[in-house]
Formats: C-alpha cells, sequence, structure tokens
C-alpha cells in the first residue's frame, strides 16, 4: 500500500475545500439552517408529535441525510472529474499507484468532508431545535457509512460524466427527490398503505430511517434491514468502481 500516494492525493482534495471555505461549508451549513427555521421552528411548533418527537426534532436526522447525499456525490464527483477534463488524470493513472490508492485518496476526502459538514449542522441545529442523540456511536457510524457509500457513487458519476451539466443531472434528478420522498419531512407509516408499499422501494427510506433511529430510537423500517440496504448499495458501488478500472471505461482512450 503506497501510503505516500493516498496522503498526497487526500491533501490536494482536502486542500480544495480550504481554499473554498464559503462554498463548501459556510453555504451548505446556512442552507441547511433554513429549513430549521422555517420547518422546525416555525411550521414545526405548530404541528403535532410524531412518533413521540417533535416535528423539529424529528426532520434533522432527514435533513442531515439529504445534505450528505448530495454533498458526498457532488464532492467525490467534482473531485475526480476535474483531473478527467485537465488531463492529469493521465499522469496519476501512469504513476505507480493502484486504483484501490486512487480511490482512497479520492473518495476517502470527499467523505471527510460529508461528515465534518454533517457534524456542523448538527451542532448547528441545537441553535433552532432541542434534541438528543440516543445512541451516538450508531448515528457516527451511520454518517461514516453513507457518506462513504454516496462518495463513492460520486466518484462512479464523475467518471462516467463527460461535462459539467452531467455532473448535476443525477443529484438534481434522482437523488434529491428520492430523499424527499424518503422520509425526510414525515414518517412513511403516515402514508396509504400503497404508498407506503411503493416507498420501500426507495433506498434512500433506509437511510434516513436508520439515521433517524440512532437519534430517537425510532424507524419506519428495522435497523439491521437499514443496515443491510446501505452495505448492498456500499459493495455495489466498489463492484462498479473495480469494473471501471478493470476496463478503463470512460478513463483510458
Amino acid at each position: 500500500m503506497n501510503l505516500y500516494a493516498i496522503k498526497a492525493i487526500y491533501q490536494f482534495e482536502m486542500n480544495r475545500m480550504r481554499r473554498t471555505l464559503l462554498q463548501s461549508l459556510v453555504s451548505p451549513v446556512i442552507s441547511t439552517s433554513l429549513y430549521f427555521v422555517v420547518f422546525g421552528a416555525a411550521i414545526g411548533s405548530r404541528m403535532t408529535e410524531i412518533d413521540g418527537v417533535s416535528y423539529g426534532a424529528f426532520i434533522i436526522p432527514g435533513l442531515i441525510m439529504l445534505m450528505l447525499l448530495n454533498e458526498s456525490i457532488s464532492n467525490a464527483s467534482f473531485g475526480i472529474y476535474m483531473p478527467k477534463f485537465t488531463g492529469t488524470i493521465y499522469e496519476v493513472l501512469s504513476a505507480p499507484v493502484s486504483p484501490t490508492e486512487i480511490v482512497i485518496g479520492y473518495v476517502g476526502a470527499a467523505a471527510t468532508k460529508s461528515v465534518i459538514l454533517g457534524l456542523l449542522i448538527l451542532l448547528t441545529a441545537k441553535i433552532f431545535v432541542p434534541y438528543e442523540v440516543q445512541h451516538p456511536v450508531w448515528m457516527f457510524g451511520f454518517l461514516v457509512l453513507t457518506a462513504l457509500t454516496f462518495s463513492l457513487f460520486g466518484f462512479i458519476i464523475g467518471i462516467w460524466a463527460d461535462g459539467f451539466e452531467k455532473l448535476q443531472i443525477i443529484p438534481l434528478m434522482i437523488v434529491t427527490p428520492l430523499a424527499f420522498l424518503g422520509g425526510s419531512f414525515y414518517s412513511i407509516n403516515m402514508l396509504p398503505p400503497l404508498w407506503q408499499t411503493v416507498t420501500l422501494f426507495n433506498p434512500v427510506v433506509y437511510l434516513i430511517s436508520g439515521f433517524r433511529w440512532s437519534f430517537y430510537g425510532v424507524a419506519d423500517v428495522h435497523i439491521a434491514v437499514s443496515l443491510a440496504m446501505t452495505s448492498v448499495f456500499l459493495i455495489t458501488c466498489i463492484g462498479i468502481v473495480w469494473w471501471i478500472f478493470k476496463t478503463g471505461y470512460r478513463l483510458k482512450p
């Protein structure tokens, strides 16, 4: 394992975040805080509790997960797309660096950024809505697992995309709608039986449900099912990344 190569890629990506703190950290925190103000403090105070949890506190895990999915994909996809766009990816591929080390460097940096941002939003939420975390270890574990999984997914998107507009298609047209329809602002148990069944085909439901369980001990699906579904998606992404480097898809002319 070439630790120096991993460190070089990782530090390069983390330095990019430091150069763009306003865009990387401040902007997502402010935009998510607006949700807390509107749905948590204003509307939430007028709504009944859900599963014994105040509405303002109930939506915190969903909002963090919504941000985490988008930021993980964005960080990882942009991180690998720019070397492709500038042509420096060929220098990385020709260097004595294995595909595993390349993925660890880029995906590790993207996941780290997302976890830092998730923790910052978690702290910011305290300003607007009181809440408790019943299972902090599980909460952090879910945060890291989700960040890694969707950073890998973003890495795949970054390799697949052949233009800047394609970097945004899947996050905007697929991931964000799935997050909104996956129980970010409500419990799926509030839906009619038919729509509850349909919603279970949404993979984001399992992420939000498991993450919410770590906060309040309540979930729409069993915690073991949430972990299993997240792990399946993670393994699928690993398999796709392995195939990309094996075949040279969109990496080699």
